[in-house]
């Protein structure tokens, strides 16, 4: 369509943002109608965006089906993770696999998803984007049939005291917990915006993205349900502060090769390394624990809202945080001592995310399993 570059940025903003502002909705009408309806709308939802995708002709028809797919995703993914709980939950008490292992192998299917989508993706592009278009389709038509089939019936939801959303708000530790968490997305997003600065001063390119993205996706895959059960052996609470710390550490990394030329060959690359291999060690840890501690927080009748307060918290912290270091990265373009400031700008926030969940927590550790 040959737009320009600020209007392709202003698409792709609107498409996360739809996702990710409209996570606590989506939580919330799934806690009020059943996961499952809620589910396979956000399928049906995803397949008419991408049927937008491929028919449009103009802008409006691009950015309504952008968009489309962002909200399917905030409708069945709060929704898909509230089941998850409950199911991890009986598992536990039953003594098979914990709830933290539940989402664990969820992450490592989500990736085998992530590295599956782009060669496929790649592969059709060649047929034309409305080729791919109709993929995207096809793959939610399938995932909806499958869904409809083999996820559990929703009980009646007069039996259960449904609470608004926003009474998910009236608890400050939850508030809190949030608010820390929140750290996590936004350093895990500097994948897509620091990462490339730091490549383009170590004198990199663009194709060096592939191989480290790559590391992100085999490191998920291999380790992450190792993790998982190292985590469920230390406990959710301690295992949080020490994913933090990792993520601070993996700015650190590069705070301390920012001042210096680069090194020479493929050890140009070492810092960003350090960066990928630290930030998905950490995403490892936090995300599967958090997701195990909102149980605790919540009942039944809440756990759709809750985890959607949980995305939607990160979503709002990326694009603020994005704002803020999006300018100050470009003292980081050049090796120099001011490109030392952005990284450790970085590196404070989950540093102090650290901080704060070792005392949020404390008080859980004594909570009974929900």
């Amino acid at each position: 369509m040959r737009l320009s570059g600020a209007i392709i940025g202003l698409v792709l903003g609107l498409r996360t943002f739809s996702q990710q502002g409209m996570f606590i909705l989506g939580g919330a009408l799934s806690d009020r109608y059943g996961a499952k309806v809620i589910i396979l709308c956000g399928c049906i939802v995803r397949v008419v965006g991408y049927l937008l995708l491929a028919f449009g002709q103009s802008l409006w028809p691009i950015i309504l089906g952008a968009c489309l797919t962002g909200i399917g995703g905030a409708l069945f993914s709060p929704s898909i993770e509230a089941l998850l709980a409950k199911a991890g939950t009986y598992s536990e008490l039953n003594g098979k696999r914990s709830r933290a292992e539940w989402f664990a192998l969820f992450a490592v299917c989500g990736e085998l998803g992530a590295v599956l989508g782009p060669v496929a993706g790649a592969l059709l592009t060649g047929l034309g984007f409305r080729q791919v278009a109709f993929a995207g389709a096809g793959v939610f038509v399938v995932a909806l049939l499958v869904l409809y089939f083999c996820l559990p019936a929703h009980h009646s939801a007069r039996a259960l005291k449904i609470l608004p959303w926003w009474t998910t708000f009236r608890q400050p530790r939850f508030v809190a917990f949030i608010i820390a968490y929140s750290s996590w997305l936004l350093s895990y997003n500097q994948l897509y915006l620091a990462l490339p600065v730091e490549i383009q001063r170590s004198g990199g390119s663009e194709k060096d993205l592939g191989p480290l993205f790559m590391l992100a996706s085999v490191l998920i895959i291999a380790l992450q349900l190792p993790l998982a059960r190292f985590a469920r052996r230390v406990g959710a609470i301690k295992i949080l502060p020490v994913g933090f710390l990792l993520l601070s550490a993996a700015f650190g990394s590069v705070a301390m090769f920012a001042a210096t030329p680069p090194l020479a060959g493929w050890l140009r690359l070492m810092p960003s390394a350090c960066l990928v291999t630290l930030l998905t060690l950490g995403q490892m840890l936090l995300v599967p624990s958090a997701k195990d501690l909102i149980p605790r927080f919540a009942d039944e009748s809440t756990l759709g809202a809750h985890y959607g307060a949980l995305a939607t918290a990160g979503g709002f912290a990326v694009l603020a945080g994005n704002l803020l270091f999006g300018p100050l990265l470009d003292l980081a373009l050049v090796p120099s001592t001011q490109a030392i400031y952005p990284w450790l700008l970085l590196a404070l926030l989950p540093l102090c995310s650290a901080a704060a969940m070792a005392v949020i927590c404390r008080p859980l550790q004594r909570a009974p399993l929900s």
